[in-house]
């Protein structure tokens, strides 16, 4: 006989409300951080210290709020057709041809579009773009992905390979991000992970050649990271270490920080990892290293537990976005990879990044509002 309270909890929507609370925390302590290591060049170059802040908080975070509540009310599903799978791929195209054309300089790089005097990042929204386009053509073509031909020549190198090598053109860092992302959701679906993990091989190999055979900027990064107390560009690098071996253990206090006074370049954006040991010290790094695998462990808990293989494959992609991406901003701080530009999520100044970012999680929630308790 069936039991009708045991049935309407069965079928109860579930909502990941420490997921949205990690989220939260993760986007109040970066505001925290970016007023921090931002007051005082803000106060000499502005003559507020709230300058930063204020940017970020009341535009990109208030924006990408907006977007959060919006893509957790949203149902996911609806993106699981044709139309938003090309909208996602010839768009995404089409925004990285236009910063080709229409593109503003920013400290020697071509990757901001001005928009009504708001500087948005083509690149960061390809992300997105990427993880629909994958989500949608992967899970509508599950039975070809034993044709390592399909996914490798058509879907690797024809479809995601413009976009990559668009974005690669002027930030190698984010195509390694979009390459990463796109590996591993064809990882999840291909059968064939001998062939894939072949490709990833021949892929890196590819990349070392690029390098060991091109001159140009991206050769001196790799020898300011060999070399770094001895080239005349690895100043960053060196005030970086600095700032975190003197955080010790427990670091010298919120706010606290010496290098953060123009020692450190941008300090508020790609190297606050940085001033968060120095002044946080292990200890503090250790605890935003724990938030980040608990927020990639609650999305994966929700890609295994997803209603459909569209939805799955999005919080993967997504998941994979931020992993890869705390990975390689932790790594270059640290002088364990060469120095390159790439945000930390949730906590790295940049409108675009945290605009995106935002957007992602909402999806993710909205995929774990479909879950069935």
């Amino acid at each position: 006989m069936k039991n009708p309270v045991k049935e309407k909890y069965m079928k109860k929507d579930f909502f990941d409300y420490s997921f949205l609370f990690l989220v939260l925390f993760l986007v109040g302590f970066g505001l925290v951080m970016i007023f921090s290591t931002s007051s005082y060049k803000s106060m000499l170059t502005y003559g507020n210290p709230y300058h930063w802040l204020v940017r970020q908080g009341m535009i990109a975070v208030a924006a990408g709020i907006v977007m959060l509540v919006i893509g957790i009310k949203f149902d996911y599903r609806v993106l699981n057709q044709k139309a938003f799978a090309q909208i996602a791929d010839y768009g995404t195209l089409i925004f990285l041809v236009s910063v080709l054309i229409l593109g503003s300089a920013k400290n020697g790089s071509v990757r901001w579009i001005s928009i009504a005097g708001i500087q948005i990042q083509p690149s960061e929204f390809a992300k997105i773009g990427l993880v629909v386009f994958l989500a949608y053509t992967l899970s509508h073509n599950v039975k070809r992905m034993k044709d390592w031909k399909y996914y490798i020549g058509y879907v690797l190198c024809f479809r995601c390979g413009p976009i990559i090598l668009l974005v690669a053109f002027q930030n190698l860092s984010t195509a390694l991000v979009l390459a990463a992302i796109s590996g591993v959701m064809i990882f999840v679906v291909s059968p064939k992970s001998k062939v894939l993990l072949s490709c990833a091989g021949a892929g890196v190999a590819a990349i070392v050649m690029y390098l060991a055979f091109n001159s140009g900027y991206r050769n001196e990064r790799i020898a300011i990271w060999m070399h770094p107390e001895t080239h005349q560009k690895g100043l960053q690098t060196m005030q970086a270490l600095y700032a975190i071996g003197s955080g010790g253990i427990f670091g010298k206090g919120l706010g606290q920080s010496l290098q953060k006074m123009g020692f450190v370049p941008e300090s508020h954006n790609d190297m606050i990892f940085s001033i968060i040991c120095e002044e946080l010290g292990l200890v503090g790094a250790f605890c935003l290293i724990l938030l980040f695998l608990a927020l990639i462990w609650r999305m994966l808990l929700i890609a295994m537990n997803a209603k459909d293989l569209f939805g799955s494959l999005l919080v993967v992609g997504f998941m994979t976005h931020i992993g890869v991406q705390v990975f390689i901003n932790m790594a270059v701080v640290t002088n364990t990879i060469p120095p390159t530009g790439i945000p930390l999520p949730f906590i790295s100044y940049g409108g675009s990044s945290i605009f995106v970012v935002l957007l992602e999680m909402g999806l993710t929630l909205a995929v774990s509002r479909k879950i069935r308790m």
